[in-house]
């Protein structure tokens, strides 16, 4: 292990050991202060927010899209906070932080016995939907996590979701696909986080007026097991309560190739993330390259 990944492991597990002993009041400042010098230094990741950004609201201009980053990177510390905190929230806090719109077609399409894939964009604070649902509706998933270096940091994220509840399994090795199937024949809760390909052989959708990729193991799951798809946004407002939506599911095509239906599918699941993300657009924390004509091809995602 590398100097840098020795010290990314300790940065996060200090997080984990020390920020969720601190008051909450205490933790929400801490975040603002880390968000706000963080974007005065206008790093990498604050400009690609900010290019990002500008996708989403192209008649805005730097001085909106300043002001929108600023807005972003609070709400992404805000993110990390409740995540450093979650395991030490009671079931009632847990509960009380998170409140969903339409959940009912969560919550029939789980009676319906036939599986359920819930698909989210990096909005809000995915991990405390999550947390939501195995502690509220008293639900369990799967979940994929990308594989991150060192491999000890992977383990500390793996280790924490699934403190959550989460069955979590890697994104690579080719295995998870079937578990993934498995589960949702079985009758079982899917949750995957799906605006960003991460293969760089995905789905190719319109998003925002350009060609973006987005991940097809969402619709490929729902094709071949009967299981519904059900689109999540998530976006914070001010109050300590995060607010959320389930969106009505995404029919599978009645004609076409598999590859047809899993284009039209995708594409279905991209115009109900941008309907979230214009919608709130500072809680998108996509602080990495999306649009093909942003990618290095030769790289990839980044």
């Amino acid at each position: 292990m590398s100097a840098a990944e020795r010290l990314t492991d300790g940065l996060y597990g200090a997080g984990w050991s020390t920020v969720k002993m601190l008051p909450e009041s205490v933790a929400v400042r801490l975040g603002q202060t880390i968000a706000d010098l963080a974007w005065k230094q206008r790093g990498k990741g604050v400009q690609r927010l900010e290019s990002n950004y500008a996708r989403v609201l192209p008649d805005a201009g730097p001085e909106r899209l300043r002001e929108l980053s600023r807005a972003g990177m609070r709400s992404y510390l805000r993110y990390w906070m409740e995540s450093f905190r979650l395991p030490a929230w009671c079931a009632e806090r847990v509960k009380a932080g998170f409140d969903p719109k339409d959940i009912h077609f969560l919550t029939d399409g789980l009676a319906s016995g036939k599986g359920v894939v819930l698909a989210l964009p990096h909005l809000a604070n995915w991990d405390l939907a999550g947390a939501w649902v195995t502690t509220k509706l008293e639900t369990p998933f799967t979940t994929v996590a990308e594989r991150l270096k060192p491999e000890t940091l992977y383990d500390r994220f793996v280790a924490y979701r699934e403190g959550l509840g989460m069955e979590v399994l890697p994104h690579s090795g080719g295995s998870a696909f079937g578990t993934l199937a498995r589960r949702l024949r079985d009758g079982g809760l899917v949750c995957l986080v799906a605006d960003r390909d991460l293969s760089s052989s995905g789905v190719e959708v319109d998003f925002f007026g350009e060609t973006a990729r987005m991940p097809a193991g969402p619709a490929l799951l729902a094709q071949q097991t009967g299981a519904l798809l059900l689109p999540v946004t998530l976006w914070y407002d001010d109050s300590p309560v995060m607010q959320g939506r389930v969106h009505p599911p995404i029919e599978v095509p009645e004609s076409g190739t598999r590859a047809e239906k899993t284009s039209v599918m995708t594409q279905a699941l991209a115009d109900a993330f941008a309907t979230g993300i214009a919608d709130h657009p500072e809680d998108w924390h996509m602080l990495q390259r999306l649009w093909l004509a942003d990618l290095d091809p030769a790289k990839g995602p980044s």
